[in-house]
């Protein structure tokens, strides 16, 4: 049966399904147009500047560090290009020890490197760039460079190194800087956004000393290179750039040739001194001994070079000028006289018989031999140093009251120096021991511990720099100036010198003739005193009081005897001196440590210092080598004219001669280098050793350095480990302990109780009481 259609319907069907299909289309080219617009013109910066990241790459521009200059010039910091070889290891494409073993064929890649290339392995990411060579040679640079496509994740890079030309000379003052370890970058990513930024391509940042603690003017400002890139991530040229502003140069008040000097009379020997100008602050020298090369640490230092220097019981790590905490000894009295004077307790025509020793409840207080030194007043009992005079002063003042007249002085406080650091050491008081101690028989004072109080032993530990700031204080009149290190910045571009801003010194209000005093009896220590053989004959009239301090505590009845005791348990040789006498320009607070008495170690030095300074005079090679042996008083042998002594020393110039040499020229390399080796980093001309903007000093030196100290570094009591034979290596020192040096009575003690003497060395002070 033949069925009849609806064409008409079916017609009409098909028109709508047309119309829909239509309708998803145009729906679906309208969705793409709708999508096309957002991408190409909504998108289209953003887009833009992706693609455009993909072709170029923003890099940061490391500034060039700023230099460091002594006083009249010398630079004592400055900076080196050179390459290095480093490993990203998050981009190898096979284990990271096969990649050393394939690249040590190629460059040179000693044990020392590894071991500083884990050392730096465990203190980075590994998104981190790590150098396993630094210093390539270009023949280094041209093999790696045509075997280049074999290591990926490894490239040379072109680095600015430090480099501190007169090596170990200065260098606790001075500091280093080191590579960023994984702390410090948490806590730059806890600086301002800016701060960070500038930050951004830094490697090395300062660690110690003055490179440390003005890090921020050193570092410069860093500068940004647009470059566009390979497929291969690899830099093809450059789209723009934003310059980096080097470094603001930064100068020391420091006098390199005096510090030179002083560095070669200690010799061996370990101790500190600060040379201090009252009427400024300013610090002329710092001498720490013994010390270090800061060069060890610019690229990392190795396992054994660290493990020498911080394992040495000499401890040349160790600012004694910062954080060495001595007892003052006889150097102490002329601040006890200033604190009788000032409290009124005692005027300057009292008298006290000394008869060679005080008794105080039972117990014996030994002064100068059997006979003492008869009928004393204040004058006396300065320039000839009794003892007895002072163990009765003390048990008149108390030990709150000295504290309190001490305190303002600056004794056992921080004195504000410009540096990181710095201890605060003890001036005690009941106060600091309830404190300190934590049984309750310990914190209680005893009136036989304040007795040795006032001959500077005891509690007592002071850093020389305290020392050195309260000297300059009586000496300037009673006001009391912070000390400083650093003097003035300059802009590296424009020039222009900036002197650090100071706290307002001080004035401590006291009495011109109670200064007049004190003044006068130092300066008769060197006329008549204890110091008069040192400083005999010398052109200018100066001031001292020498200072003998106790290493370990003699028994009850016991005399002292050098010859029988080891090295480390001899006394402390102290010296603290002002020149010229009528109107002091240089201030000295010094030790050698374990050289006995203070005039036959520790004054001859000062009075080379004063012939420097005051009369340009340098002591003869016959002279030098008799003070480093302590055998030497007054000058032997004709001086020389320090004006014409050769700088830089030989030895000094040779080293830095030598390791200017072994490093390639700034600048891009040659042959196969030139294809892939990265610039060097701009670099001004080659550093003088006079900066230009300074008119060259007139030439001194000292002769070469010596050898590291050797002598056995005492430990933190005279049952101390004994003395090491010559070739021995060292062990470790343990810390030495500053309660054992000061043990808290028993509940039972009698009510007169003596402390026995500090540990040998420089101590680990207990922390004061917050004030």
């Amino acid at each position: 049966m033949t069925e009849l259609r609806n064409v008409e319907a079916e017609l009409t069907r098909f028109r709508a399904r047309v119309l829909v299909a239509s309708a998803v289309i145009l729906v679906c080219f309208m969705l793409l147009v709708a999508r096309l617009v957002y991408l190409q013109v909504l998108k289209h910066e953003e887009f833009d500047d992706q693609a455009e990241a993909n072709r170029t790459a923003i890099v940061p521009i490391v500034p060039n560090r700023g230099l460091i200059l002594d006083r009249n010039g010398i630079v004592l910091a400055t900076n080196y290009s050179a390459y290095t070889l480093e490993i990203t290891r998050s981009r190898l494409d096979r284990p990271l020890e096969q990649v050393i073993d394939e690249l040590s064929n190629i460059v040179e890649v000693q044990p020392r490197d590894r071991r500083r290339f884990k050392k730096l392995q465990e203190e980075s990411k590994s998104i981190d760039s790590i150098p396993i060579r630094t210093k390539l040679t270009d023949e280094e640079v041209a093999r790696f460079t045509v075997q280049r496509f074999r290591f990926p994740g490894v490239e040379i890079k072109a680095r600015l190194f430090r480099n501190y030309p007169w090596g170990e000379l200065a260098s606790h003052a001075i500091g280093y800087i080191g590579r960023i370890n994984q702390k410090e970058k948490e806590q730059i990513e806890e600086w301002p956004e800016e701060e960070q930024a500038n930050y951004r391509g830094t490697e090395y940042i300062g660690k110690l000393g003055v490179e440390q603690s003005f890090e921020k003017q050193l570092h410069g400002t860093t500068g940004v290179e647009q470059v566009e890139t390979s497929a291969g991530g690899r830099a093809v040229r450059k789209l723009a750039s934003s310059p980096a502003t080097p470094g603001n140069t930064v100068v020391l008040s420091i006098d390199i040739k005096m510090q030179r000097l002083i560095e070669d009379l200690y010799g061996d020997r370990r101790g500190a001194l600060v040379a201090i100008d009252p009427k400024s602050g300013e610090l002329l020298a710092f001498v720490s001994k013994p010390t270090f090369d800061p060069n060890l640490f610019v690229d990392g230092i190795d396992q054994e070079n660290w493990a020498m220097l911080n394992e040495s019981i000499d401890k040349p790590l160790l600012n004694r000028a910062l954080r060495g905490t001595y007892p003052p000894g006889s150097t102490y009295k002329p601040f006890m006289a200033l604190g009788a004077l000032t409290t009124g307790k005692r005027s300057a025509s009292t008298v006290i018989q000394d008869n060679g020793s005080w008794v105080f409840a039972g117990h014996v207080f030994r002064s100068h031999g059997d006979h003492g030194l008869g009928p004393v007043d204040m004058h006396t009992s300065i320039v000839k140093s009794s003892n007895v005079y002072y163990y009765s002063l003390a048990n008149e003042m108390g030990v709150d009251l000295m504290h309190d007249f001490m305190k303002p002085l600056g004794f056992g406080q921080i004195t504000g120096i410009d540096i990181f650091g710095e201890v605060r050491g003890v001036l005690p008081s009941q106060e600091w021991k309830r404190n300190y101690y934590r049984r309750p028989e310990q914190k209680k004072w005893y009136a036989g511990e304040t007795i040795s109080l006032g001959i500077g032993q005891g509690y007592n530990a002071f850093t020389m720099l305290q020392v050195a700031q309260a000297l300059g204080t009586v000496l300037n009149n009673g006001v009391k100036h912070t000390p400083h290190l650093v003097i003035a910045t300059e802009d590296a571009t424009s020039k222009q010198r900036v002197p650090v801003a100071r706290p307002e010194p001080v004035n401590l209000g006291y009495k011109p003739e109670h200064l007049a005093v004190i003044r006068k009896a130092m300066t008769a220590v060197t006329q008549q005193g204890t110091s008069t053989r040192v400083f005999q004959g010398a052109g200018y009239l100066s001031g001292g009081k020498t200072g003998t301090a106790q290493a370990v505590g003699v028994a009850q009845g016991a005399k002292y005897n050098a010859s029988k005791l080891e090295e480390h348990q001899r006394d402390h040789s102290l010296y603290i001196a002002f020149a010229p006498a009528e109107d002091p320009k240089l201030a000295i607070a010094m030790i050698v440590e374990n050289a006995g008495f203070g005039a036959a170690a520790a004054a001859p030095i000062a009075r080379r210092v004063f012939d420097y300074y005051l009369m340009n005079q340098y002591p003869s090679e016959e002279d030098m080598a008799l003070v480093r042996e302590g055998k030497a008083a007054n000058p032997v042998g004709t001086p020389r004219v320090a004006s014409e002594v050769a700088w830089p020393p030989p030895s000094a110039a040779a080293a830095a001669a030598a390791a200017s040499a072994a490093l390639p020229a700034p600048g891009a390399p040659q042959g196969a280098m030139a294809v892939a080796a990265p610039a060097a980093p701009a670099m001004p001309a080659a550093p003088q050793m006079i900066h230009a903007a300074f008119a060259p000093p007139p030439p001194a030196a000292a002769p070469a350095p010596t050898a590291a100290a050797s002598a056995p570094k005492p430990a933190a009591s005279a049952a101390a480990a004994p003395a090491r034979k010559p070739g021995t290596p060292a062990k470790p020192a343990k810390p030495p302990v500053r309660p054992q040096a000061a043990a808290a009575p028993v509940a039972a003690a009698p009510a007169v109780r003596v402390p026995p003497a500090p540990s040998s060395g420089p101590q680990a002070t207990p922390p004061a009481p917050a004030e």
